[in-house]
């Protein structure tokens, strides 16, 4: 009997640990499309159009679709030298503000139909979607909202007869989008069907955004909404790549200006480099800058590309921050990337893949000062350890400031940490320490703010030691801490 009773005791015991509630989130949560665009971390939009062949970053509007003629257009090309790049997405540009159209639409005459390109039968838009197809890779489309060829810019039929439209075609046709972006061109001097003028527009209400982003919503639910309010993923507020070193996933959009709605283009762009930690909306920031100087090919800018060495520096400044890069490629006249382009990526590609591929904290020994309701099977340090972004150590509720000590059992050699929240349950660790044991005693070798979905902690020099120790120096709640990795980065060779 009494055998009995200490086995339901033990089990009583064992069911009460296992039945320990999960955290309550804390702040503004993730949606499953926001989730998914968090895990790419990478991708690239490509500008291709009119303004490659005209040496012009905008067109006016006026180009002749004849002068739209690739030789030798290879969308396997440009998207497998993404993928080399450890990129894991594209963003075709389908139009720019020249209004010129990359696949037969049936908005507009100004469109690739118009083209010699194979005999007016081409469809630029389809090729990269068979390509990602194949490749393996994710797709989203940019389809710019100013049109400078269209007679009905700033007229409310130009919005809903000709660009809802077009987003409509393109949400309907070219297979699940991950992301579907917008940017703040608004308004200015275009050709405009031959009325050669300057249109202005309100940029706060014009475009009906709501309505707008409603299309994206039914057609494809699970892509997200890029633009500078969101609503699901926000401008970083500059087009060098690089987000603060503090950056909330969290965002409150605010208008230039006062008793206004915030639109694209119509925002206070410095605010989103940091985002707020108080925002209502859970709105990432996204990081575009271009691998060359400008966004479309100029050869002249050949010898200007970013090497391997400057876009591993915006990596950590933008991903390593929590936020994803979006990194402008530029295929040149023939329809291609030109060898620089594709070589720079490559070297990137390789060091990225060498320097994350071994976590040099697997097969430690770890030990937490505290672990929710003793529960090491769903909440220990374990889980830290796993390939699995969402498992997390948690700490019990009142315990905000817990420490994590690692014994790597050997002495090891890294310059990278990186630190990831289960973001399932919001944003909630303010900053954190990392120390090593040096000369026999803790020493600090790095702190970060603001951990989020990815924090990379790049260090100035090599750490050699046999044990780590993290502590969580400032969090208004408990904690739900999914990875710690420690990296060595590989030797940069270009």
């Amino acid at each position: 009997m009494n055998k009995l009773i200490l086995a339901f005791l033990l089990c009583g015991t064992s069911f009460l640990a296992i039945s320990q509630s999960a955290p309550k989130p804390c702040g503004p949560l993730p949606t499953y499309g926001q989730l998914k665009w968090q895990e790419t971390e990478m991708y690239g939009i490509i500008h291709f159009g009119p303004d490659t062949y005209t040496n012009k970053e905008w067109g006016y509007g006026d180009e002749d679709p004849a002068i739209m003629n690739p030789t030798q257009f290879s969308a396997m090309q440009i998207v497998s030298a993404a993928k080399a790049g450890g990129l894991k997405g594209i963003v075709v540009v389908a139009k720019h503000h020249d209004g010129f159209c990359m696949w037969p639409t049936k908005t507009t005459e100004h469109n690739i139909s118009k083209s010699p390109y194979k005999n007016g039968k081409g469809d630029i838009v389809r090729e990269y979607r068979e390509a990602c197809d194949k490749l393996g890779m994710k797709m989203g489309v940019y389809c710019s909202p100013w049109d400078r060829n269209s007679p009905l810019y700033g007229k409310p039929e130009y919005v809903t007869d000709v660009y809802r439209k077009q987003l409509q075609e393109l949400y309907s046709n070219y297979g699940p989008l991950f992301i579907v972006w917008h940017d703040g061109a608004n308004g200015g001097d275009g050709y405009y069907g031959g009325a050669k003028e300057k249109r202005t527009i309100d940029r706060s209400t014009y475009y009906g955004w709501d309505e707008t982003w409603g299309i994206a919503r039914k057609l494809q639910p699970n892509a997200v909404i890029f633009g500078d309010v969101g609503p699901d993923v926000r401008w970083v507020g500059n087009e060098r790549g690089m987000a603060g070193e503090t950056s909330w996933a969290t965002y409150t959009p605010h208008a230039p200006e006062a008793g206004k709605a915030p639109g694209n283009g119509f925002v206070l762009d410095k605010e989103g480099v940091e985002g707020h930690r108080d925002g209502k909306f859970w709105l990432p920031a996204e990081c575009d800058v271009s691998i060359r100087p400008g966004w479309f090919y100029h050869a002249d800018q050949d010898d200007k590309v970013k090497s391997a060495a400057t876009l591993l520096k915006l990596y950590y400044n933008s991903v390593g921050h929590g936020a994803c890069l979006d990194l402008g490629l530029s295929p040149n006249r023939l329809g291609l990337l030109a060898d620089g382009d594709v070589k720079a990526l490559a070297a990137f590609g390789t060091i990225l893949k060498e320097t994350f591929n071994v976590n040099l904290a697997k097969g430690a020994t770890l030990t937490a000062s505290n672990i929710r309701g003793k529960n090491k099977l769903k909440y220990g340090p374990t889980m830290l350890l796993d390939n699995d972004r969402y498992s997390y150590w948690a700490t019990d509720d009142k315990v905000t400031t817990p420490e994590l000590t690692l014994d790597l059992h050997q002495p090891k050699t890294f310059n990278v940490i990186r630190l990831r929240e289960n973001i399932k349950l919001g944003q909630r660790i303010d900053a954190v320490a990392v120390d090593a044991w040096l000369n026999d005693k803790w020493e600090e070798v790095a702190t970060a703010t603001s951990i989020g979905g990815n924090r990379l902690i790049r260090l100035k020099a090599d750490v050699t030691t046999t044990k780590v120790r993290l502590r969580i120096t400032s969090a208004p709640v408990s904690i739900a801490l999914s990875d710690f990795g420690l990296y060595k980065e590989a030797t940069i060779t270009e």
